[in-house]
Order: C-alpha cells, then sequence, then structure tokens
C-alpha cells in the first residue's frame, strides 16, 4: 500500500492512462479522507481504498443504427458498474459526442459517494453512449436507443443495475429505452428512473437536481443565520438542472440573473422572473433554441456569445452573491473562481457534476466561503430516483408535495452529515471533506461488513 496520497495516485495514473477526469475525481476525495485511513487502520487492511478506485464492472459495446437518409452510423456504449456495497448501481445514461471510458468513470466514481449520502440503498454506475441526439430527428433517437437498450439490457434490472438520465437523456430518450426493455424482457418493472408519470414516473423528478442544490445552499446560508430572500444568483446551463433551479430561486426570493448555453450566456440585470423563465423552459425543451433567442425578446439581457480564446468565461464575472454551475465538468478554471470571489459571490452549490476544477476548489476552500460540492449540492436528482424507485416497488405515487418534502429532508441530512464530518475531521465548514468522509465511511463499512468480494 502506497504510504501518502501521491504514491497511491502514481498507481491509480498507471492503471488508468489518459483518464484525466477520473485522476481529478480521485485524489479529491483521496485527499479528503487519508486522515480517514490514519484512524481507521482495518480499511487499510481491507484494500477499502484501492478497491473503491476499481470499478466491478465495465460494459463496453457497440451500438449500429440506421439514419434517416438510409446510412449506418455506429457509436460505442458504456456501463460502469463502479461499486455495490450499499444497493443496485445507480447512476445516469448521457449522450453527448464528448462520452468517452474516463468521463464516465470519473461520473460512476462520484456516484458512488453521492448515492451513499442520500440515505437512500443505492450503490454508483454511469452510462452512455458518444451519441449526439442535437439535431436527430426522434425517428432517429428511436432507433438509436433502441440499438443501445438492446445491449444494455442484459446488464441492467431492478435488483442490479437502475439507470436514470443524464445530459442529451431526457423523457423522450428514457421512454425509447423502457419501451425497447419491456418488450425484450417481456416484464413491466421499474428498470429506469425519470420516467413518465403515465408509466412508474415520480412527481420531482425532473425539477429535484435544481431543488437539491438550492435546498443545499439554503441550509449552508442557514449556518450563518441568513436566507436566499433578495440575494443575486449566477446560474450556468439552460437545460433541466439550471432551469428548476431558477424556479426555486425565485420560490425563496432570490434574483437569477444568469442562464448559458454552448453557444453562449445571457446576462439579465432585471432579473429572470417567472415569465422570462416560461420562455427559456419553451425555447429549450419544446423549440431546442438557443439562449441568444432570449435576448432577442427580452430588451433587459444582453448576450455573449462564447469565446474560445479568453481565459476565462464572462458569466462568473458579475456581481453576486451566489453562483450555480449547472452546465458541465470543469466548467468554472482558476480564473473564473477567482473572479467570483473578487465579484461577492459567497455560496457557491454546484448543479453540475465537478464543474469546478481542483484549482478553483482550493480558492473557494481557502476563502472559507460556502462551497457546496456537487457530489452533495447535487444529489437531489439521484435521490429522487432513489424515491421513484421505492414507489414503483410499491406500485404507488406520493403526491407532490410529499415527494418535495421528502426531497428537502434528504437535502437537510446531507448537509447535516457533511458539516459533522468536516468537524469531526478537524477541518470545520470544509464541504468538500465533510462530503467526502460521510460518503465513504457508510460505503467502506459496508464493505469490510461483506468481505472481500
Amino acid at each position: 500500500m502506497a504510504q501518502n496520497v501521491a504514491g497511491f495516485m502514481e498507481n491509480v495514473t498507471a492503471k488508468n492512462p489518459s483518464e484525466v477526469e477520473f485522476h481529478q475525481a480521485v485524489v479529491e476525495v483521496v485527499e479528503s479522507i487519508w486522515p480517514v485511513l490514519d484512524k481507521r487502520p482495518e480499511y487499510r487492511k481491507a484494500k477499502i481504498l484501492e478497491r473503491v478506485t476499481e470499478p466491478e464492472r465495465v460494459i463496453m459495446f457497440r451500438v449500429p443504427w440506421v439514419d434517416d437518409s438510409g446510412e449506418v452510423q455506429v457509436n460505442r456504449g458504456f456501463r460502469i458498474e463502479m461499486n455495490s456495497a450499499i444497493g443496485p448501481y445507480k447512476g445516469g445514461l448521457r449522450f453527448h459526442p464528448s462520452v468517452n471510458l474516463g468521463i464516465l468513470k470519473f461520473l460512476a466514481f462520484e456516484q458512488v459517494f453521492k448515492n451513499s449520502l442520500t440515505t437512500l440503498p443505492m450503490g454508483g454506475g454511469k452510462g452512455g453512449s458518444d451519441f449526439d441526439p442535437k439535431g436527430k430527428s426522434d425517428l432517429e433517437v428511436m432507433r438509436f436507443t433502441q440499438s443501445f437498450m438492446s445491449e444494455l439490457f442484459r446488464h441492467i434490472g431492478p435488483n442490479t443495475d437502475v439507470p436514470a438520465g443524464d445530459i442529451g437523456v431526457g423523457g423522450r430518450e428514457i421512454g425509447f429505452m423502457f419501451g425497447q426493455y419491456k418488450k425484450l424482457r417481456n416484464e413491466f418493472t421499474g428498470i429506469l428512473t425519470g420516467k413518465g408519470l403515465n408509466w412508474g414516473g415520480s412527481l420531482i423528478r425532473p425539477e429535484a437536481t435544481g431543488y437539491g442544490a438550492v435546498y443545499f445552499s439554503a441550509n449552508m446560508l442557514q449556518t450563518r443565520n441568513e436566507t436566499l430572500e433578495g440575494k443575486t444568483c449566477l446560474v450556468s446551463g439552460s437545460g433541466n438542472v439550471a432551469q428548476y433551479a431558477i424556479e426555486k430561486l425565485l420560490d425563496l426570493g432570490a434574483k437569477p440573473v444568469t442562464c448559458s448555453d454552448s453557444g453562449g450566456y445571457i446576462y439579465d440585470e432585471a432579473g429572470i422572473d417567472r415569465e422570462k423563465l416560461a420562455f427559456i423552459m419553451e425555447l429549450k425543451n419544446v423549440k431546442r433554441g438557443r439562449v441568444s433567442e432570449y435576448a432577442e425578446k427580452f430588451s433587459s439581457a444582453v448576450y455573449t456569445p462564447v469565446n474560445r480564446d479568453m481565459d476565462h468565461n464572462p458569466l462568473w464575472d458579475h456581481k453576486a452573491d451566489c453562483a450555480y454551475p449547472c452546465a458541465t465538468q470543469n466548467e468554472v478554471n482558476a480564473v473564473d473562481a477567482a473572479n467570483l470571489l473578487k465579484n461577492g459571490v459567497y455560496v457557491i452549490s454546484e448543479g453540475a457534476n465537478m464543474p469546478t476544477v481542483p484549482e478553483g476548489v482550493n480558492l473557494f476552500v481557502d476563502a472559507k466561503i460556502l462551497y457546496g460540492p456537487g457530489k452533495a449540492a447535487n444529489a437531489g436528482g439521484v435521490a429522487v430516483s432513489g424515491l421513484e424507485m421505492s414507489q414503483n416497488s410499491m406500485r404507488y405515487n406520493w403526491t407532490r408535495e410529499e415527494v418535495d418534502q421528502k426531497l428537502l429532508g434528504i437535502m437537510k441530512s446531507i448537509h447535516d452529515s457533511s458539516v459533522a464530518a468536516a468537524n469531526e475531521f478537524g477541518t470545520p465548514g470544509n464541504y468538500v471533506n465533510g462530503a467526502n468522509i460521510a460518503g465513504f465511511v457508510k460505503i467502506a463499512d459496508s464493505m469490510l461488513d461483506q468481505g472481500v468480494v
């Protein structure tokens, strides 16, 4: 066993070459939990850390399909079944050209700790394909997803692995995949979460990640006897997570002023109100348009297109109190992090997975602001996926209010357990350490109980 973090990471890097996102996710956790290993030698003896960083199973397969012009296309499909110590593998499917093994392993690794924090019995996994649903017809998406599920169905099941949606996988894709699974297995079962409400879905599931990130920030503010009322908030992204983060910010009296997509971002100094949010939802969910159209519709907004030559994202360079990165991994670089602090932002709650680079995380932690890392702050989505699994098992549906109250309670529990773990190991206020430690200890103890498997 390597005697220090650097030695351990050398081994991880050697075994997983070129998987930079995976290395980044692992080192953040390892640095946090190293003091736990010193206190609990039984974890070292059982090689818990080596086992946690090695997937239990990696599935990779080809996905052939035919486009609307009759051309055969070939994509690659993946499922990383990372850890099942506390329940069936659980985690999203991502359809995006950037998908590769390293990105999915990082996401699966993060998911293990996130799911542990939710208090629900779920292991961690992640999957997807380098297929790009953008610009594809509904029929093309259907043919692709049916081909994808024709292989994936062998490896999943309600007590084995329960996938959900992620970037590029919304209600349409989940529906097509569920239909194909049902046909192949000849059974109607809760095999995917994020389903339609008519056929086994849960209320609040689409909203859960965005709502949860805002609830987490409200919990952090409560430690300073503050609320979100009147706070100016920066939000990145314009998909599911960003939309519902904006909605919940409005519910709690805050003033969201930005949103973005891959083309650029809008800054609306007057604030994104409910009418403007409805326009964004129609634009992105129905018309599948670009946020630049928001600035054409509302004169209070300024649109700034993406400039690849800049060393920072100007979205993060506005005066504000709170920030919610809800787009994708590593979207907040070190310059962005410094700009956020310079502009008075002191609450950051990550709606995306690992959206801040390590140098940025260090800046936030050193500044002692209220910084909620993704594995804690955005766990609301998978938490309600777990609640959807429970409802499927009972053949019963809770009301919207019941699910929202359960989500509120779970986010408070994640917050409180992160605070307690950070305090116990001598880094009070450090939610990064707290979340990593709280998630790890539960998994490690479960693995000890189950032997070397």
